[in-house]
C-alpha cells in the first residue's frame, strides 16, 4: 500500500480503523495496572520494521496489546489526578480535524478553524467576565498555557520600563503559594526568573495581604513582573482570593494578574459556585482545560488574554519565510502563545458547544459538583474516615484513620488491580491522605460509594 493516494486497500484501512473507533466509543475499557516494559515489549514484539506490518496487523496489536495496557481516563471510576470525559462530540470531530489538513496557526490558511476556536474562546472570556477586547490561542495544556501568559507579562514589565527610561531590575521573580501548579515552578526554571512564596491562609487561600508582604520583602535588585493566583487548586480545589489579589497587584503598580484555573476555571458556569469565583474578571490572563472539566479531548487548554495585544508582541516571530503571515489585520493564534504550528485543536470543544449549547454545559458541571457533594457526605458520615476540607468545588479530600502512607498505596493499588477504581494517593499538609475528583457526568454517587465501601 502506498505511502499516500487514496485507493481501495486505503478504503479498507480506513473503515477497520473507524469500526474500531466506534466499538470504543460505544464501550468503556476496563481499568487495568500497566504492564511492565518488558511484558509489553514480549508481547508486542518489533513493529517498526523495513517491509511494514501492513495495516491489519498493525491495528491488532494496538487493539489486543497497546490500547489495553494504558489507562482510558475516560472511566466513571477514574478519580485520580484531574480525569477526562470528552462529549461524544468532541471525539466524533477530533476525526475531522486531522485529516482537514487545516493548520490552526494563522488566518491566512486557517480562518475557518480560528473563527471556530474564537467563538469557543469568546464563550470562556465571557464566563470570566472578561472585556470584548478579550481573546487568546488554544495550546496544549496549563503547563504552556501558564509559561506563555508569564513570558508576556515579563516581556511587558520590560517594555514599560523602557517607556519610562528606567533600568532593568538584576532578577524578574512572580509571586505565587505553595499551592500553585508546579508548571509555575518549571516556567520560572525555563525563563530563569525568580520564584517568591506567599502564604495560605486559614482557608488555604492565596490573600491580597499575603501578596502585597511577599512583593514588599523582595531582595534588592528583583521586580515582580506577575503574580500567579488559583482557581481551582488541582490537590484540593481551592480558589483564591482573587479581588484581595488583584487589589494588591494594582497596589504594586499594575502587577500582572495571571489566573490558573486549568481544572477549576470550568466551574464559572455552574450557578451554584459562581460567586466563589468574584474578582477574576480583573485578571490580565487566565488559562482553562476544556480537556479536564469542559468536556473536550486532549489536549485542549484555553489561555485567555484580557488584551491579547502584549501577547502578540512578546510572541510574534520573525524571519524571512514568516513575514506573509505577519498581519495585525487578522487574528493570528499562533502570535499568543510560544508555539508556531498548531493543530486546531479547540475545534473540537467548539463543535460540541455547538451542537449541545451551552446550557448542557452548566448542567453537566453542575451535575459533577453535586455528585462531589454527595461523596463528601458519604466521608463525614464514615466514623473510620475523616474529611480533611470542605470541598468548595468537584474534589474530595480525605484520610482513613489509623492509615501511614504505605497503607494508602496499597489500596490503591489494590482497587486498580481489581477493576474498580483509580485513585493516587497525595499528601495535604505535609500528612498522606487521599482525595477524588470528579469531572465525569456518567460517575455517580453509588461510584463513589462502592469506592469508600473499600475502606472499612
Amino acid at each position: 500500500m502506498e505511502l499516500h493516494g487514496f485507493d481501495t486497500d486505503h478504503e479498507t484501512m480506513v473503515r477497520s480503523v473507524m469500526e474500531h473507533v466506534l466499538h470504543r466509543m460505544g464501550n468503556q475499557p476496563p481499568l487495568t495496572p500497566a504492564p511492565t516494559a518488558e511484558q509489553l515489549a514480549a508481547a508486542v514484539g518489533p513493529t517498526v520494521t523495513p517491509e511494514g506490518l501492513g495495516a491489519s496487523e498493525a491495528l491488532r496489536i494496538y487493539t489486543d496489546h497497546l490500547a489495553p495496557a494504558s489507562i482510558a481516563c475516560d472511566h466513571p471510576r477514574y478519580l485520580a489526578f484531574v480525569p477526562h470525559a470528552p462529549t461524544t462530540a468532541a471525539n466524533a470531530f477530533d476525526m475531522v480535524v486531522g485529516p482537514s489538513s487545516q493548520c490552526g496557526s494563522t488566518w491566512m490558511d486557517g480562518a475557518g478553524m480560528i473563527h471556530a476556536e474564537n467563538e469557543a474562546m469568546r464563550w470562556i472570556a465571557d464566563l470570566a467576565g472578561l472585556p470584548e477586547s478579550a481573546n487568546g490561542c488554544f495550546v496544549t495544556g496549563g503547563t504552556m498555557a501558564n509559561l506563555s501568559a508569564l513570558v508576556t507579562a515579563r516581556d511587558a514589565a520590560r517594555r514599560a520600563r523602557e517607556a519610562h527610561s528606567l533600568p532593568q531590575p538584576a532578577r524578574w521573580a512572580v509571586v505565587c503559594s505553595a499551592s500553585t501548579h508546579s508548571s509555575v515552578a518549571s516556567a520560572a526554571r525555563v525563563m530563569d526568573v525568580d520564584v517568591i512564596p506567599a502564604e495560605l491562609d486559614h482557608e488555604l487561600r492565596l490573600t491580597g495581604e499575603a501578596v502585597a508582604t511577599a512583593i514588599g520583602g523582595r531582595a534588592d535588585g528583583v521586580e515582580v513582573f506577575a503574580v500567579v493566583a488559583t482557581a481551582g487548586t488541582t490537590n484540593v480545589g481551592v480558589i483564591d482570593a482573587l479581588g484581595s489579589v488583584a487589589d494588591a497587584c494594582d497596589a504594586a503598580g499594575s502587577t500582572w494578574l495571571h489566573v490558573d484555573g486549568a481544572y477549576g476555571g470550568a466551574g464559572l458556569v455552574a450557578p451554584s459556585v459562581r460567586h466563589r469565583y468574584d474578582g477574576i474578571e480583573r485578571c490580565d490572563s487566565l488559562v482553562i482545560d476544556p480537556h479536564k472539566w469542559l468536556f473536550s479531548p486532549f489536549d485542549c487548554a484555553a489561555l485567555v488574554y484580557r488584551d491579547p495585544e502584549p501577547a502578540r508582541i512578546a510572541h510574534t516571530q520573525h524571519a524571512g519565510y514568516l513575514e506573509p503571515i505577519i498581519d495585525k489585520a487578522v487574528y493570528n493564534p499562533c502570535d499568543h502563545a510560544h508555539v508556531l504550528t498548531r493543530r486546531a485543536r479547540g475545534v473540537p470543544f467548539w463543535f460540541s458547544l455547538a451542537v449541545h449549547g451551552t446550557d448542557a454545559y452548566r448542567d453537566a458541571v453542575e451535575h459533577t459538583l453535586a455528585v462531589a457533594r454527595a461523596g463528601r457526605d458519604l466521608v463525614a458520615a464514615a466514623d473510620h474516615l475523616e474529611l480533611l476540607l470542605e470541598p468548595e468545588l468537584s474534589v474530595v479530600a480525605f484520610l482513613r484513620r489509623g492509615w501511614h502512607a504505605n497503607d494508602y498505596q496499597a489500596w490503591s493499588d489494590r482497587l486498580l488491580a481489581d477493576g474498580t477504581a483509580m485513585l493516587t494517593t497525595t499528601t495535604f499538609e505535609d500528612e498522606p491522605a487521599m482525595r477524588f475528583c470528579v469531572v465525569n457526568p456518567r460517575t455517580t454517587v453509588d461510584d463513589l460509594a462502592t469506592v469508600l465501601a473499600t475502606l472499612a
